[in-house]
């Protein structure tokens, strides 16, 4: 049984991969599954003081420093969506976009997405003005008047790193007091730049194609105000911490829950299912911190250590199972990169093409160029064509060139995919460049039948323009659904967009978050999409 593992652990957060390390260690063949790269909530966050033992570090290198770790002891990792899973006999099985794969045990550590308020406009204007990861879209606002709806941990610490970016942060608290700890809530209290309005909610916001007005009201005096963009500025911004959702609802039927949403456990951590644990904020917690994150990861991973050892006699199951493939992750051509990617290459059932087109105007086509030559004397199963604009107009349209500089994947019959890039694939994208590459040249990344069939029933043109930042986390996993359906679809076509080489795009269509979709070029969405998502979006 070629995908067969001891253990999967469905989430890449703090307890996913504190659950990775511990499983590891214990000489369990382990797979951590997670849509997005690794890190979870803690990856958003800027400063890291309050774990035992380290003075201060970022969310991001804590997270990057734990998957080492967790790779250190034979753990795997690999980014794919979970479709459905069967958690109902001693084998379980999920099936992903990546394909099926089973397992003894299984430690659901999915944790929670941030949770919306619902007030007027709050829809309309997401990624327009709206945000909820300020990692993600704070430099869109440099300079700019920002709110942080929130009065907890999240909207303090958030408050805090706006700061780099924006010209004045204003906390909107519907409490009277902050009610995350006093010492981040002093902080933020002492801050030059940071105003803070207790017993204040907001009630609307509103603009022409970005914001350009917002109303609060004082929840105890009834007292409104508005706030109106400030001259010379294009608009504000608004980011709202008001605490998560747990994502369950894929285990809804299977595992049992508290009237939230959250899993619930015994003290070990155990769900009403054998052999099914879960583990960080998808439970019902008092406290939501790194600390109680990563000793649910340890727990869970100890008591299922046990259970998985018995479960293995009794099925008669000592061999281990076959790694699966991982994607890579990282920056680009790093000497460990290439490694993965001499790795990758050999599996290539067919040769392909890259064909760029650069532009002279551009200040950055000779960083392109660089990037590709580069790339090409990696390999030599994906041949490189270098033309500038105008060179080859018949190719041009071909690849239906319209953004320039760009570049494109081609068949092995050299044949446009459907896949283009505006930009450099570094930061997180690196990953969706090499998934492209590898799907594009086969045997790709496994699929269900049932999305397959989906993803061929599309009849009609359907082009997704996906803005997105190199910093961005959660950017990576859409690019990579978008450009699967066009490799599957030859009437799908999946272009990256780097707003940060092309503001003209950016103007366009008052992209002020990210992930941005354009369909058609006319219909605008924001946020992370599933491949389903992604599939319903094309087919409407």
């Amino acid at each position: 049984m070629k995908n067969l593992y001891d253990l999967i652990i469905i989430g890449a957060g703090s307890a996913g991969m504190t659950a990775g390390i511990y499983a590891g260690r214990s000489k369990l063949k382990t797979l951590v599954l997670d849509k997005e790269p690794v890190g979870g909530q803690i990856k958003i966050t800027s400063e890291v003081v309050n774990y035992p033992g380290i003075l201060r570090t970022s969310g991001a290198e804590l997270a990057q420093t734990m998957r080492k770790q967790a790779e250190s002891f034979g753990v795997e990792f690999l980014n794919a969506t979970v479709l459905s899973v069967d958690l109902s006999q001693d084998i379980k099985k999920l099936i992903t976009s990546a394909g099926e794969f089973e397992a003894l045990g299984v430690i659901v550590a999915t944790g929670s997405k941030p949770r919306t308020l619902g007030f007027e406009g709050e829809e309309a204007f997401h990624g327009r003005g709206i945000g909820y990861c300020a990692t993600c879209d704070g430099e869109f606002f440099a300079g700019m008047d920002v709110f942080v709806i929130g009065a907890g941990f999240a909207a303090a610490e958030e408050a805090i790193y706006l700061t780099r970016y924006a010209r004045k942060v204003t906390i909107i608290a519907r409490e009277p007091e902050f009610t995350c700890s006093k010492t981040i809530a002093d902080k933020v209290l002492a801050h030059p730049k940071i105003e803070v309005k207790f017993n204040t909610e907001i009630l609307e916001v509103g603009g022409e194609k970005v914001l350009q007005y917002a109303r609060f009201v004082n929840n105890q005096t009834g007292e409104t105000w508005r706030y109106d963009v400030a001259e010379g500025d294009p608009t504000f911004g608004v980011f709202v911490f008001v605490g998560y959702i747990p994502q369950s609802v894929e285990y809804a039927g299977q595992l049992e829950l508290d009237p939230s949403g959250y899993i619930l456990t015994d003290e070990n951590l155990k769900t009403n299912v054998d052999g099914v644990y879960a583990a960080g904020d998808i439970r019902p917690k008092t406290l939501r911190q790194l600390v109680t994150a990563v000793s649910d990861g340890a727990l869970a991973a100890t008591a299922l250590e046990k259970y998985i050892a018995e479960k293995k006699e009794q099925l008669g199951i000592g061999r281990e199972a076959e790694s699966a493939f991982e994607p890579p992750a990282g920056p680009f051509f790093d000497e460990e990169l290439k490694n993965q990617l001499t790795q990758i290459f050999a599996r290539f059932q067919n040769p392909i093409g890259l064909v760029a087109f650069l532009d002279e105007a551009s200040d950055w086509g000779d960083e392109l160029k660089g990037f590709l030559a580069d790339f090409a004397a990696l390999t030599d199963r994906v041949r490189v064509e270098i033309l500038n604009k105008g060179e080859n107009p018949e190719l041009e349209k071909a690849v239906h060139a319209t953004i320039f500089p760009t570049f494109a994947i081609l068949d092995r019959d050299g044949k446009y995919t459907g896949v283009q890039f505006h930009g450099i694939p570094g930061g997180h994208e690196i990953n969706s460049f090499i998934l492209a590459l590898y799907n594009a040249a086969g045997p790709g990344q496994a699929i269900g039948e049932d999305i397959l069939a989906g993803i061929r029933s599309v009849a009609k043109p359907v082009n997704l323009k996906i803005g997105v930042s190199l910093s961005c986390t959660l950017c990576p996993d859409v690019v990579a659904a978008a450009q699967l359906m066009a490799l599957k679809n030859p009437l799908i076509e999946a272009e990256m967009i780097d707003i940060a080489r092309f503001p003209e795009f950016k103007q366009q269509y008052s992209i002020l978050s990210v992930p941005a979709i354009v369909v058609n070029d006319t219909r605008l969405l924001f946020g992370k999409k599933s491949l389903e998502e992604l599939l319903q979006i094309a087919s409407t």
